[in-house]
């Protein structure tokens, strides 16, 4: 079987566990706990970086660090991974759940803008929903796929209605908008080093910004909020912080970083040569404004079922190539039935039903990608 994504740890992993394993300091504390969060802040061009536990976790504590308060609602878009409704749920918060565009298959600016403008209104104290009465905390665009959302428009209209942008960058890594690294496009992002991303620590995540009192905050909380070494806490914190065995893992993977993403630009431009040109495909979207870090690639079957997809998913699986359905709304996930929505959701409910992810390791060959594409044009073509 051709796998979906498996990460590529052929660089220099073994020697940086083994130093760290010799140094004995193999928790949340080390020399490279302290290096990738450097390491990563010089990649992003950010102020800083604060090395997390997971993706997820990142999120959650950048949502607090932001402010975000029980009973608060945070724009999400429904099409996304759970865990960026989950962050939103773990603050005691609402996700406010929002339809995203067809150019880059990120939340959509416009709806956002619409949604403020018609169903809310401004206080003193802030923004607030007119129906619920909960205030709007945050907005959080998902780089979906390695998309960077419009995020000059959401500067936009962060400025406007003050109210701050947290960006889920969990699978972005690598990616620019407009020329500029993921460091420099919000006050804080959040990254994941899951197994399945462009580069990994086997686990854990990344925060990064343009705030340092905000990467300070979000040191402070995922720290446990110690305040001295005498055993001394301002406020109830979290034990969030990466070990440094994950992050010797994640240096050497973050040495490679242009390598692997050059590798998956490389996969989904074959992807997108491939059956570009077939009656009923189209590609994933790259918006003009970014350059993406096409953290997966595959095909979208247009006007297919759920039932028609997981077919052709079973046929390509039959043949020895890993293939598989995308996200399903978060909306229509059984925690969230009862969410706020705003709209029909009408590019989130078709897409879910229609995208096939197809193998797009960086360690994938040539060969195999053209034994992808032949198994792939063989059972769409019946």
């Amino acid at each position: 079987m051709i796998p979906l994504a498996i990460p590529n740890l052929s660089g220099r992993e073994r020697e940086y566990l083994n130093q760290c394993i010799d140094t004995g300091f193999v928790s949340s504390v080390g020399e490279f706990v302290n290096r990738i969060e450097k390491e990563a802040a010089e990649a992003t061009r950010a102020v800083g970086a604060v090395a997390t536990s997971a993706g997820t976790t990142a999120l959650q504590t950048a949502l607090l660090s932001l402010g975000v308060e029980p009973g608060d609602l945070v724009i999400v878009p429904s099409f996304t991974f759970i865990a960026s409704a989950n962050s939103v749920s773990h603050c005691h918060a609402r996700p406010w759940f929002f339809d995203v565009d067809e150019e880059s298959w990120t939340l959509d600016p416009s709806l956002v803008e619409r949604a403020l403008s018609e169903e809310c209104e401004k206080r003193p104290d802030g923004v607030f929903h007119k129906e619920t009465n909960q205030r709007i905390a945050a907005i959080m665009p998902v780089y979906t796929l390695g998309n960077v959302a419009d995020m000059d428009e959401f500067s936009r209209i962060s400025s406007e209605y003050g109210i701050p942008v947290i960006a889920d960058a969990a699978c972005a890594l690598g990616a620019t908008y407009k020329d500029r690294p993921l460091g420099s496009l919000a006050p804080l992002s959040a990254i994941s080093l899951n197994g399945n991303k462009t580069i990994t620590a086997g686990g854990g995540g990344l925060i990064v910004g343009d705030s340092e009192k905000l990467l300070g905050d979000c040191k402070h909380l995922s720290t446990t909020a110690r305040v001295t070494p005498e055993y001394d806490f301002d406020k109830v914190g979290y034990n969030f912080r990466m070990t440094n065995l994950q992050a010797a893992v994640g240096c050497a993977q973050l040495e490679r970083l242009d390598e692997f993403v050059a590798k998956k630009r490389e996969v989904r431009a074959f992807y997108n040569e491939e059956f570009g040109g077939i009656e009923g495909i189209s590609a994933f979207p790259v918006p003009e404004y970014c350059e993406s870090a096409c953290w997966f690639s595959g095909i979208v079957i247009e006007g297919a079922t759920f039932e028609q997809l997981l077919k052709i998913i079973d046929e390509i699986r039959a043949q020895g190539v890993e293939a598989r359905s995308f996200w399903k709304p978060v909306h229509q996930q059984v925690p969230y039935r009862n969410a706020l929505c705003y709209g029909n959701l009408a590019n989130t409910e078709r897409l879910w039903q229609q995208i096939i992810t197809l193998p797009c390791s960086t360690s994938i060959t040539a060969d195999e990608l053209t034994c992808v594409s032949d198994v792939v044009k063989a059972v769409l073509k019946g």
